[in-house]
């Protein structure tokens, strides 16, 4: 299906929703500023108004503001991708007072970062997953380690690594790019000469959906020292790996005991990192929106959305995505 048929398509299966919606009534969802966010959104916003026939309103928010809003005013009743580590305090307090729930981790196994060189540079030479062979190698990943911008967190925990590895002294060189644009230029002309590269990546995104890249292995995930890390120029930084952070689906316990089918629905809402690097690749080469991403995603995979649903969604939905 190409992208003029699959927009078209969503036109037409989104016109019977407001027919149906009584039988649900309104629910409110977060889309985060951020595209997978953006798509689980577009697929939860359309199972729940083709399946169970919901009123919903998509609410653009960001980690902070959505934990401001639930605190203060219980709302929105959805949040998709509650990236704990970035809730703060606030977010924990909501939590332990049974105020909001955690449904299910919308991403398994949680957001992922590490360090990372080209397929087939570790095809070549797989000596090179590992960081003791990266350092007796500096000049099979091409003497450089490609870290993040200045400002972004990564950054701060990057160097703290780079420096207990001793990363320059064994020859190869700390370089912190300039933009997210840069860093991820830099995987595209690596891929495209066939040329080494090494360092710092995260996921979902469409990145590593489109560049097939191999994991180093930094050592042994330690999360105290990964959070000491989190301190910039510390004096005696730690190595460790990146813990995966915890993404869930969140909703309001009043939400909850109000709409239990929803809830139910939300609660199995779930996709590997691996199958949203994949559509967000899709979504970027295709120059397509969240919801025609979305829809390229349900008519594909009915064998993973058909068991969300309870069997009167999934019979009105095997019906409209034949």
């Amino acid at each position: 299906m190409n992208i003029r048929m699959i927009g078209a398509a969503f036109g037409i299966m989104m016109a019977p929703a407001v027919a149906s919606a009584a039988e649900c009534g309104s629910v409110s969802i977060t889309e985060m500023n951020w595209k997978s966010s953006a798509a689980i959104t577009s697929v939860a916003k359309f199972l729940m108004e083709q399946g169970y026939g919901c009123d919903v309103q998509v609410v653009p928010s960001s980690t902070v503001p959505a934990v401001t809003s639930l605190s203060e005013n219980g709302e929105p009743d959805i949040v998709t991708e509650m990236w704990v580590n970035g809730g703060g305090e606030a977010y924990k307090k909501l939590v332990a007072e049974g105020r909001v729930k955690e449904l299910t981790a919308v991403l398994e196994p949680g957001g992922v970062e590490g360090w990372w060189i080209p397929k087939y540079l570790a095809e070549k030479h797989p000596e090179l997953l590992t960081m003791d062979g990266i350092l007796a190698n500096p000049e099979l990943v091409g003497g450089r380690f490609n870290n993040c911008p200045e400002g972004w967190g990564c950054r701060v925990a990057g160097d703290n690594i780079a420096r207990a590895l001793k990363l320059e002294e064994n020859g190869i060189e700390n370089f912190g790019h300039g933009s997210g644009e840069t860093l991820a230029a830099s995987i595209a002309a690596a891929f495209d000469a066939e040329e080494p590269w090494f360092g710092y990546y995260w996921a979902p995104t469409a990145i590593l959906g489109k560049y097939e890249m191999a994991k180093v292995e930094i050592g042994p995930v330690d999360p105290e020292a990964h959070h000491r890390n989190q301190e910039a120029d510390r004096d005696n930084p730690e190595i460790s790996d990146f813990p995966p952070s915890p993404v869930w689906t969140v909703v309001s316990t009043e939400f909850e005991a109000e709409k239990p089918e929803i809830a139910a629905l939300m609660s199995n809402i779930s996709f590997t990192v691996e199958d949203m690097n994949a559509l967000l690749a899709w979504q970027d080469e295709n120059n397509a929106s969240s919801e025609e991403a979305a829809v390229n995603f349900l008519t594909n995979n009915a064998d993973i959305w058909g068991a969300w649903l309870n069997d009167e969604a999934k019979e009105k939905l095997g019906a409209l995505l034949k």
